[in-house]
């Protein structure tokens, strides 16, 4: 018996993230766009805004107002942080399924959005009953779940990088230091002097130190990941003792990034800390642990993540580096992931191709 096509939409479909999940959409089997929202292009083709995206032919962006998202079969939420807040709550309450790309839905303690995001939360009721999207992690609480909150792209990276430490008790976790940097379409669509082509070219930059609104959500993961299980309900970022350092950068390439992640082991020094990797992701179809230490470029355009590990005996630190592209597993590739457990589909549909090199 033939599957029925799953309707989907995508709020924000004009920005970085959204046109990429419209990319990866256009050649899925078993989805089909059926809305596609955009403030500024409203009324234009897509295909006009995105030539890559002539698949779509005279399917125009629409206005989210009258879209009928409660219809569908699953929503994307490709918004800033912050405007998801009030729309998310909604659409819960209709009983919709949702993936949601910002962070308004991530965190668990609600005393955390006016410390990291410098307002409160606007649905406080709602956190902690969306599911955080990473499946490597989550995958038994997505499958089947109608809200999950997509991660931030630096914690994608940084989480799979140090889930097998932090798991395996290898590292001290009060020690961690996470140093990432991004292409600049991690930055989003709109534009900025400091995002500026005789800005950013030639220029490497660090920016949101020590404040990066990434910071909670890395320590709350890893926090449940010390303690072995789940975070109670309302627990918060360094809950259970995790607290990090994080750095992140700004580099002039269009997409990637590449977090390495620091920390003093916890005894001796395991004689190959890559193989211990490789036997706690077994089996995952995204994760691969490479010989010696991964590169952005082989992760573009895909939903891989890239991870490396060494171990400098002489300082008795664990280093562990993940290269994923910002946009593909940091963003819309694992959106899409998330959406195909969230239906029952078979988790990489439509996530199949292999990374563009050069």
């Amino acid at each position: 018996m033939q599957r029925a096509i799953q309707r989907v939409g995508v709020v924000g479909a004009s920005g970085y993230s959204g046109a990429e999940l419209l990319r990866l959409l256009a050649a899925h089997p078993e989805m089909e766009v059926a809305a596609a929202t955009s403030r500024e292009f409203a009324g234009r083709r897509i295909a006009d805004v995105y030539p890559n995206l002539a698949v779509y032919g005279d399917m125009v962006y629409s206005e989210l107002e009258g879209t009928g998202l409660g219809d569908l079969d699953v929503a994307f939420l490709a918004l800033p942080h912050g405007e998801s807040m009030a729309l998310g709550a909604r659409m819960a309450e209709g009983g919709a399924r949702v993936v949601d790309f910002s962070a308004d839905f991530r965190l668990r303690d609600p005393d955390a959005y006016p410390e990291w995001f410098g307002a409160p939360h606007a649905a406080p009721e709602w956190l902690g009953k969306w599911v955080y999207g990473l499946p490597e992690i989550h995958r038994d609480e997505i499958r089947g779940a109608a809200l999950v909150a997509n991660p931030g792209c630096y914690p994608t990276a940084a989480l799979l990088a140090l889930a097998p430490l932090v798991a395996g008790r290898l590292i001290d976790p009060a020690t961690i230091v996470i140093s990432a940097a991004s292409g600049v379409s991690g930055a989003g669509r709109s534009p900025g002097a400091a995002l500026h082509f005789a800005h950013v070219e030639g220029n490497l930059r660090a920016y949101g130190v020590p404040t990066h609104k990434h910071t909670p959500e890395i320590e709350q993961e890893l926090s449940r990941l010390a303690a072995g299980a789940a975070a109670p309900e309302g627990a918060g970022a360094g809950a259970q003792g995790v607290t990090v350092t994080f750095v992140p950068h700004l580099v002039p390439m269009a997409r990637g990034l590449l977090a390495t992640c620091i920390a003093d082991l916890s005894g001796g020094a395991p004689a190959d800390l890559a193989a211990l990797a490789r036997a706690f992701w077994d089996g995952e179809p995204f994760v691969r642990v490479v010989d010696g230490l991964p590169e952005t470029k082989y992760a573009t355009a895909s939903n891989l993540c890239l991870l490396g590990y060494a171990v400098d005996r002489r300082a008795r630190r664990a280093i562990a580096v993940a290269a994923i592209d910002n946009l593909g597993k940091g963003a819309a590739g694992q959106a899409l992931q998330n959406a195909n457990l969230m239906l029952g589909l078979p988790e990489t549909t439509g996530l199949g191709g292999a990374g563009v090199y050069p």
